[in-house]
């Protein structure tokens, strides 16, 4: 509020002729008031009330305002002095000092002959106006002292209820113990051993005064204390948005707001016995067993109970709850209301009447629907089975909260609430927590708001929180979201309930994320049969002094009136006599069964199915072309999209592809999901850069290159009634965004759930979620998810890091039996190899197969993961494409893929039989060719590993009776899929008693590290590995392939320069008038285009036609392939790693007999080009050496 403002205000409540008085000196003081005046907006209240002061009794106010009041003359008050507090500190400087420094500055330039005139006098510097400054610095220092509150109040907070670590009172001049010490206070702690009987105006950011605008400071210290260094202490401040803030305050400070009333009070007393009474029946009817009880915390209970009536009550039906194994079984029993007899039956170690290895009673999950009585309405609740890996369930659960969402059509998360308890030590300790935090406010990832409830012992196992953790708080890492964090001491519970109802509220308003921290202790040590006096002696001390939460807070109820102890007794008696019958029915259990501790049914989804059933996977081709049609199209025009010119090309490509009915990786794909969102089966892909993909071969997501945030997603766009296709890029996390998928596919078993790696070893910082949950989930909690991991993998010697998605990991983890050969005889074999393993596993090798691999992902009667070994290179590789035909209606996934080239047509003189699996095959095709061993060398791809097809294995085996038996693999011999392999390879000939052949090994040495980082040792690698496969290249076949290089290079010029006739290039005008320079720079590097996609290169003769060398994999050129080494060196690996794709080859449907054929080695590659963007002028001197370099050409 500026002065004229002020004046305003303070005329609208003046009688007129005061009104006239006050303006002509407003007019007068306002050409000398400083802008530190009082007449600035912050004072304008001030000002107001000593005016009200003044109209009572003109004397209850300092003579100078009286004066003002009055209307007296300025001139009687002109020169007052300034009065100001010796300690005040000006934010600029005083107005003298400032004046002095300008004449002496000015007398300094004289002197100095910087001027002839000398400068003037100072002038008297400007009296201040008369005014009550202390009374205003005063106010203003009140008003700092309630903001100090507000911020660090929390660092002087009762919180501990050991008194271990907790504020040193001081006391006031009034004798009063007050917890607000210098941390909290800093300069103004002084301030509050002054005058406690001054009344001060408080201001609109504290709601301490209810209806009261006055207050004196006494009462205003006494109720900050209470609000903010009692047994709750809380950190809000960090948030930057005034209305939640605002809010907060309105919820702590308002009078009575943090009071229960009588009937509150007795129900937390029910609720407290209830937690208490189960862990004393445990700890009484099992002394010994681990339980991981909830002693010294029992306040949690009570707390989420709470937390669920008012989640309830404003709406919510599902309610998700994960935490660790603390207090487990007490959720399980007071908050789900799980019988309390089959809990106790999970002590007496009966036997599993349903498949399934199980797990420990604190680990398993639930799935309960019943009535909220403080409510009287239903709600679902699931606890999340997790391991003893803490917190890795926190993603797991937000993922199957979304996915409850989208199924509800729950947009705001009005319906679905996520909680999740942590520990102290955990929450500050692993990082998934943080990664966890950071998906709150992703589009594609919120739950609108998780409530987060810390179970904090003050201990980590053995652990002081002191070597635990940097942070004053386990809970800091909540602040990197702006959440609001309650800490609250478990020793009183009515705070640790108005802490609840806060937390509840606040999700509910703001869908943002909350902490409760109750602040309690662990009566045993980490387990019942753990000794913790070992480690912590002083703790434990205290804690066997100290009474039980359940103790204190009744003795306190008794002692006010509100229950009298008989009605207490009674209370715990009754519950008492709960447990007890429950204790006699879990003793007539005589088996349990694994599914009754399902967290995530399916009623519906099997209802009526045959899970044996393989539901056919092809589509027609009307079908394949609308979805490529769309794909492969810009956006309408009434949208006026502008699309990159690079993605107009890679459209263009693919209509070209559409047109000749052939499909590369990124159509195959495609196909899959747009056939799958026809037929109503909603489609999410997740992962890091996945909407362009790593390797730049999907761009599922269009930019507009002039607008920002306009996006266009054709796959959205296929057809009206289509389902929705969800297409996110992640943070850049591997461990939560993997939970969170695995989560949602639990969650929603008719959803394709896929996560892409950026690279296949990328899934080192998710091992947890694969091992604890997707790995095992079904053989502990008969638990099924359909989740697909997507991990690029071959080596293309682009270094450890980047090579290799770990094989050898996932399979080792494969629960098939190496030594069992299956009955391949049962019709319903392929479906019931599937439905017995725990995942499975794949390698493809063409994008019909891809298409096929993920619509039975979502076809099968039953869940399982999908670990498919995605390609890199072979993304672009022109052999890598599929017809039409092998996507349309009777065609179907297939397991292995066996020769169908001259080798197949005659099987007797085949004198080799090498099965491969994935990218290699492509090597071993190309090598076979170059090598001219069709005949005689038979290759079989191997696409799925796990369930190995042991049928397509024998069935290859009885083919080639006379041929060696290779495996040939492009990772090292302890990497890749060699181990897993060779003792099914084994099992397999062992079902033939005549056979006497074995499986060898062909591939690397063995290495601890994934890959080579060097390009020679990686193409030294890949030589030996062929060389052991097919030998040394003859001369005949060097001087075969040589003839090919030469006649694919002249095909290349002839291509060039009939290009160049049909449109010549125009001439550049340079600057300066020098001759025009030639477009394509020197005569011999002409730029040479490639022919459109789907346009075959001329072949040099039908039956000389090789395949093109893939990346990586292609052999370093040798001093007989070529004279012109230049061309025939391997081309750098483009962005994301892999090759410049070419044009230059057959993109029809394969041959029947052989697959597509290019150039051999490496010749087939683009020709180096000059950029397009943009021109330089040589200079005049290298114009002349381009010049004699062009008539006497330099020798290599």
């Amino acid at each position: 509020m500026n002065k004229s403002q002020l004046r305003g205000l303070v005329l609208a409540k003046r009688p007129l002729t005061w009104g006239h008085r006050w303006l002509k000196i407003s007019c007068t003081l306002g050409k000398t008031f400083d802008r530190d005046s009082f007449a600035s907006g912050s004072s304008a209240a001030y000002i107001e009330n000593l005016y009200s002061k003044w109209q009572r009794n003109p004397k209850s106010v300092d003579e100078s305002w009286d004066a003002f009041f009055s209307g007296k003359e300025p001139s009687l008050f002109k020169k007052t002095p300034v009065q100001t507090l010796p300690t005040r500190k000006y934010r600029r400087r005083p107005m003298e000092l400032r004046t002095t420094v300008k004449a002496r500055s000015g007398e300094r330039a004289a002197s100095e002959g910087g001027s002839s005139v000398s400068a003037a006098p100072s002038a008297a510097p400007p009296a201040a106006p008369p005014g009550d400054w202390k009374n205003i610095d005063d106010h203003h220092t009140v008003q700092a002292i309630i903001r100090a509150y507000q911020m660090r109040g929390h660092l002087a907070a009762d919180l501990d209820p050991l008194g271990i670590v907790g504020p040193d009172k001081s006391s006031s001049v009034d004798g009063a113990k007050r917890q607000a010490a210098k941390d909290v206070l800093r300069q103004h702690y002084s301030y509050i051993f002054g005058d406690l009987n001054a009344m001060f105006k408080l201001p609109s950011s504290t709601m301490i005064g209810g209806d009261e605008q006055f207050l004196p400071l006494r009462e205003i210290l006494d109720r900050l204390e209470r609000i903010y260094c009692g047994h709750i202490g809380i950190e809000y401040m960090q948030i930057t948005s005034l209305t939640k803030t605002t809010w907060i305050r309105e919820r702590l400070e308002r009078p009575k707001a943090l009071e229960c009333s009588k009937e509150e009070k007795k129900l937390i007393l029910e609720r407290l016995i209830r937690a208490t009474g189960f862990e004393n029946f445990l700890a009484k009817k099992f002394t010994s067993e681990k339980r991981f009880g909830l002693e010294g915390c029992d306040i949690m209970i009570p707390v989420i109970k709470e937390v669920v009536d008012r989640a309830t009550n404003d709406g919510v039906e599902s309610i998700f709850i994960g935490m660790a194994h603390r207090g487990r079984l007490n959720v399980l029993a007071n908050i789900c209301r799980k019988p309390i007899a089959d809990i106790l039956a999970q002590f007496h170690g009966l036997q599993a009447s349903d498949p399934g290895a199980g797990d420990v009673k604190y680990h398993l999950g639930v799935f309960q629907e019943r009535l909220n009585r403080q409510t009287n309405r239903m709600v679902r609740i699931t606890v999340v089975a997790n391991p003893s890996h803490l917190e890795h369930v926190n993603p797991v659960l937000l993922g199957k909260a979304r996915a409850e969402m989208e199924h509800r059509g729950d947009t705001e998360g009005e319906t679905v609430l996520p909680i999740i308890i942590h520990g102290d030590a955990s929450f500050s300790g692993q990082g998934v927590v943080y990664e966890s935090m950071h998906l709150s406010d992703l589009p594609n990832y919120t739950t609108y708001g998780t409530i987060h409830i810390v179970s904090n012992n003050q201990v980590g196992f053995t652990t002081d929180p002191r070597f635990s953790r940097s942070s004053r708080y386990c809970t800091d890492v909540a602040k990197v979201t702006s959440a609001p964090i309650l800490h609250v001491n478990a020793d009183d519970p009515e705070a640790c309930i108005q802490c609840a109802r806060i937390a509840a509220d606040y999700r509910t308003k703001f869908k943002k994320d909350v902490v409760i921290d109750i602040v309690g202790y662990r009566r045993n040590g980490h387990n019942e049969g753990d000794e913790p006096m070992f480690t912590q002696p002083l703790m434990y001390q205290r804690i066997r002094k100290l009474k039980p939460c359940l103790t204190l807070y009744a003795e306190k109820l008794i002692k006010e009136g509100v229950i009298t102890d008989g009605e207490y007794k009674a209370l715990v008696s009754e519950y008492d006599k709960i447990c007890e019958d429950s204790w006699a029915k879990s003793k007539n259990i005589k088996t349990i069964k694994n599914s009754t501790w399902l967290d995530s049914p399916w009623p519906a989804f099997f209802e009526g199915r045959n899970r044996l059933e393989m539901s056919p996977t092809g589509v027609s081709e009307d079908t394949l072309k609308t979805i490529g049609t769309v794909f492969s199209s810009l956006p309408p025009q009434e949208h006026k999209f502008e699309a990159h010119k690079g993605i107009q090309r890679i459209l263009s490509q693919r209509k070209q592809m559409v047109d000749d009915k052939v499909a590369d990786w990124s159509l195959g794909e495609v196909f899959a999901f747009g056939s799958l969102l026809k037929e109503g089966v909603h489609v999410r892909l997740s992962g890091q850069d996945v909407e362009r993909g790593t390797f730049s071969h999907r761009h599922h997501v269009l930019h507009h290159q002039t607008a920002d945030k306009v996006v266009y997603t054709p796959l959205n766009h296929l057809y009206p009634d289509q389902a929705q296709y969800s297409v996110s890029n992640s943070s850049l996390s591997e461990c939560a965004v993997l939970g969170f998928e695995h989560g949602y596919s639990m969650a929603s078993p008719n959803t394709l759930v896929m996560w892409e790696g950026q690279f296949g070893d990328f899934c080192n910082t998710a091992q947890c979620i694969i091992d604890q949950f997707i790995a095992s989930g079904e053989s502990k909690w008969v638990r099924q998810s359909g989740v697909v991991l997507l991990l690029p993998h071959s080596m293309e010697g682009m270094g450890p890091e980047h090579s290799s998605g770990r094989m050898e990991r996932f399979l080792q983890m494969s629960d098939d039996d190496p030594d069992i050969y299956p009955d391949t005889c049962d019709c319903d074999f392929v479906a019931r190899q599937l439905m017995n393993v725990n995942w499975i596993i794949t390698n493809l090798s063409t994008p019909a197969n891809f298409f096929h691999c993920l619509r039975r992902q979502v076809k099968m009667g039953f869940r399982k993961p999908l670990i498919n070994f995605s390609p890199k290179s072979v993304l672009r590789h022109p052999m890598a494409r599929s017809p039409f035909k092998d996507f349309n209606e009777g065609s179907s996934f297939k397991r292995l893929i066996p020769e169908d080239g001259p080798a197949s047509e005659n099987p007797d003189c085949v004198t080799k039989l090498v099965f491969c699996s994935g990218k290699v095959y492509y090597d071993l095709f190309k090598e076979r060719d170059d090598h001219q061993q069709e005949d005689t060398v038979a290759i079989v791809r191997v696409e799925q590993l796990c369930p190995f097809p042991y049928d397509l294995i024998t069935e290859q085996l009885e083919l080639y009776p006379k041929a060696e038996l290779l495996w040939a693999q492009e990772e090292h011999k302890n990497s890749g899929a060699w181990f897993y392999v060779q003792p099914r390879f084994d099992t397999t000939l062992l079902q033939n008693e005549k056979e006497t052949r074995c499986v060898t090994y062909h591939g690397r040495a063995p290495s601890s590290s994934p890959a080579t980082g060097n390009k020679a040792q990686h193409y030294k690698e890949y030589k030996a590995f062929v060389e052991s496969i097919f030998g040394e290249l003859t001369e005949e076949n060097k001087a075969r392939l040589e003839c090919i290089v030469k006649a694919q290079q002249a095909q290349a010029k002839a291509d060039t320069q009939g290009s160049l006739k049909k449109n010549p290039p125009k001439p550049v005008k340079p600057k300066g008038g020098g001759p025009p320079a030639q477009k394509g720079g020197s005569p011999g590097k002409k730029r040479s285009d490639p022919p459109p996609a789907g346009k075959a290169a001329t072949p040099v003769s039908e039956s000389k036609k090789t395949p093109a060398s893939p990346t990586g994999g292609g052999t370093p050129p040798t001093k007989n392939q070529s004279s012109d080494k230049k061309q025939l060196k391997p081309e750098p690996a483009g962005k994301g790693g892999f090759p410049v794709s070419t044009h230059r080859t057959n993109l029809g449907p394969a041959a029947k007999k052989a697959p597509p054929a290019t150039v051999p080695g490496d010749a087939h590659r683009i020709l180096p080009q000059k950029p397009r963007f943009y021109k330089i002028k040589p200079s005049p001197e290298r114009a002349k050496t381009k010049a004699e370099d062009t008539k006497n050409p330099r020798k290599p």
